[in-house]
């Protein structure tokens, strides 16, 4: 009984430890569990019943440099972020725009592409006919902002953020980004 005040001294200390780091639940999975909606080409669809599209190859190659299997889930987009908040997916890989706003909701990868927004139109959506009109003393339109996309994840995982961050320098630094950006987003 005398060492339970030091034992309950020692309980705040403890309590990180409770939660478990993302980088060890894939780890002991053995896959990267990563949600898409498989309805944007060229970012990742459907071609039969085959997933295929750069972000597609871009997560079986996160998941080979961490040593873990790919295991892609399709989901729709009011379960996508939903589900990497509570744990149901590991990260979400569906061209992810990195704004503010989900900044205070996940922690991200670092920015694995620059695309215009014009690029992220869903593949169901009816194009919209666009009509200019300039008068003289305007300006030219300017074109779409470029956006940085993204690998959202769980807050507080800074080892998996490490992880990943290693991971995604390993895929850049060897030309197979490059590679990847050219296969599937250069016109």
């Amino acid at each position: 009984m005398r060492f339970l005040p030091g034992l309950i001294c020692l309980l705040p200390l403890l309590s990180p430890l409770a939660h478990a780091e993302l980088i060890d639940d894939v780890n002991d999975r053995g896959e990267l569990r990563i949600a898409l909606e498989a309805n944007t080409p060229p970012f990742n669809f459907k071609e039969g019943d085959t997933l295929t599209g750069f972000e597609v190859e871009l997560g079986q190659l996160l998941a080979n440099e961490l040593d873990v299997r790919a295991d892609f889930i399709v989901t729709d987009e009011a379960d996508l972020l939903q589900g990497v908040e509570s744990g149901k997916y590991d990260v979400a890989l569906n061209h992810i725009a990195l704004t503010p706003e989900l900044k205070d909701r996940f922690d991200f990868s670092e920015p694995y592409g620059k695309v215009d927004s014009q690029l992220l139109a869903k593949k169901d959506e009816q194009p919209r006919p666009m009509v200019l009109v300039q008068a003289l003393t305007e300006e030219k339109p300017k074109a779409a902002e470029p956006v940085n996309l993204a690998i959202p994840f769980q807050k507080g995982n800074p080892a998996f953020q490490a992880s990943l961050a290693s991971a995604m320098q390993r895929i850049k630094d060897d030309g197979r980004l490059a590679a990847l950006t050219e296969k599937w987003l250069k016109p």
